[in-house]
């Protein structure tokens, strides 16, 4: 992966930052990716399809979410390459501390490469996922889901914070055109 820019979501709010790519690859990728200037998906002009890796540590596995990306949920302008890391809550806290000085852990974090081709990361807190998968009553693989395609929508470029609703009613149509019943938006965890 190249370089990247940090770019993180959470219920509380979102930050960047210009930081050096990390070495670590504890659960998945941890590097940094574009600023909120940039226009949304425009280096990934040139990719033709999105690919999604998904990469998970522990016991928990996320059985056909790249699939479920790739073919039910993105946006037709998803073009790139994408990993989605699931990791342990300490690993997302670290990384929410680094990127977004908030020594807090957080459910998901986005951060958006600079590279043509490539999209960026998207890193989801195992315990965070578990947690709110309970209190909303469905599975941790349907909370995947709903953290992962808030985490791309970032990782294209919308921002709920600042967009006078265009990303929430995007999120809105393909979360209901992969057949989730709620968003991160819609429960006001973001």
């Amino acid at each position: 992966m190249g370089k990247r820019s940090a770019r993180a979501t959470s219920a509380s709010a979102k930050a960047t930052a210009r930081p050096r790519r990390s070495a670590s690859r504890e659960g998945g990728h941890t590097s940094p990716a574009r600023t909120p200037s940039d226009p949304p998906a425009s280096a990934n002009a040139t990719a033709k399809f999105l690919v999604v890796n998904v990469v998970t540590s522990g016991a928990l596995r996320a059985p056909g979410l790249a699939r479920w990306l790739q073919s039910v949920a993105a946006p037709s302008r998803a073009r790139g390459e994408m990993t989605v890391a699931v990791v342990p809550d300490a690993r997302v806290r670290a990384l929410n501390r680094r990127y977004r000085s908030k020594d807090r852990v957080t459910d998901v974090l986005s951060f958006a490469a600079e590279e043509p081709g490539e999209l960026g990361d998207v890193v989801i807190a195992a315990g965070v996922a578990a947690r709110q998968a309970r209190q909303a009553g469905h599975s941790v693989a349907v909370e995947l889901r709903v953290l992962a395609l808030h985490g791309l929508l970032h990782l294209l470029g919308y921002d709920h914070e600042h967009d006078d609703g265009r990303m929430a009613r995007l999120e809105r149509r393909l979360r209901r055109k992969g057949g989730l019943v709620e968003g991160l938006i819609e429960r006001g965890d973001h």
